[in-house]
C-alpha cells in the first residue's frame, strides 16, 4: 500500500468487492484505484449494473471492501471502527442521490439544518448556514416551503445544500440530475459545479449524462470492475 499523498481528498487503492447471490460469486469491483484532488469534478461512467453505486458507497464509507484501502483526507480507513468511520463520513463527506430523500414534514431550511445538528451544531448557527447555502442556489424565497411545494429541480438543489452543509472536503453524487428534464439537469449541475469550485471540494459524480460527463475535469470509465480513464 502505497503512502497517502498530499493534496489528495481522496483516494482508493485495490479496491476488491464480490457479492455472493445462491452460491454464485459476482465480482463487481476487481481492482479499483482512483484519487480526487481538491476543487476537481470527476465523472464515473458506466454501464447500470457496472458496479458504480457500489463504488461510491465504499468510497463513502457508507461499505466496506472486501481489499483495498480508502484514504480520506490523509487517514487509511479500512481498519477504522465503525464510530470512527461515521464520525469521519458525517464531518468529511457530502452525498446526493438520484432522488432527493427530503424529509417530507419539514421545510427546505429544515431538511438542511438536521444534519447539521446532528453532527452537534447548535440551531442558530445551523438556520444562518442553511439560510446561507439555499440563498446560494437562488432558493433564498423558497427556504420555508416543503418539499411537496418544490419543484424537481427545486427539490434537487434543497438536497444539495443538505449535502454541503456540514462543509464536507468531498462530495459524491450518483445520478444527482438523472430524475430531471435536460434543462433542468444542467441548472443543477451549474449549482452544483459552482459550489464544488468555489468551496475547493473533490467530486465523484456518477452519471449516465454524456454532456454533463463533459464538462468536468475528466472521466473514469468502469468497465469489468476496473476504472479506467476516458
Amino acid at each position: 500500500m502505497s503512502e497517502p499523498t498530499a493534496g489528495q481528498r481522496l483516494r482508493l487503492e485495490g479496491i476488491r468487492k464480490t457479492f455472493r447471490q445462491g452460491g454464485r460469486e459476482l465480482k463487481v469491483l476487481r481492482d479499483v484505484t482512483l484519487e480526487l484532488r481538491p476543487g476537481e469534478l470527476v465523472a464515473l461512467v458506466g454501464p447500470s449494473g457496472s458496479g458504480k453505486s457500489t463504488l461510491l458507497h465504499i468510497a463513502g464509507l457508507l461499505e466496506r471492501q472486501d481489499a483495498g484501502e480508502v484514504v480520506v483526507e490523509d487517514r487509511l480507513t479500512s481498519r477504522l471502527p465503525d464510530g470512527e468511520r461515521t464520525a469521519l463520513r458525517r464531518n468529511t463527506i457530502g452525498f446526493v442521490y438520484q432522488y432527493h430523500h427530503l424529509l417530507p414534514e419539514f421545510s427546505a431550511l429544515e431538511n438542511i439544518v438536521v444534519p447539521q445538528m446532528i453532527a452537534g451544531v447548535e440551531r442558530a448557527k445551523a438556520r444562518t448556514r442553511s439560510a446561507e447555502l439555499l440563498d446560494m442556489l437562488a432558493l433564498g424565497e423558497r427556504s420555508g416551503h416543503r418539499p411537496a411545494r418544490l419543484s424537481g429541480g427545486e427539490q434537487q438543489r434543497v438536497a444539495v445544500a443538505r449535502a454541503l452543509a456540514n462543509g464536507p472536503a468531498i462530495l459524491l453524487a450518483d445520478e444527482p440530475t438523472g430524475n430531471l428534464d435536460p434543462q433542468t439537469a444542467g441548472s443543477v449541475f451549474d449549482s452544483l459545479m459552482k459550489l464544488v469550485r468555489d468551496g475547493g471540494l473533490a467530486a465523484l459524480v456518477a452519471t449516465h449524462n454524456q454532456d454533463l460527463a463533459g464538462r468536468m475535469d475528466r472521466t473514469l470509465r468502469l468497465e469489468d470492475g476496473v476504472v479506467v480513464q476516458s
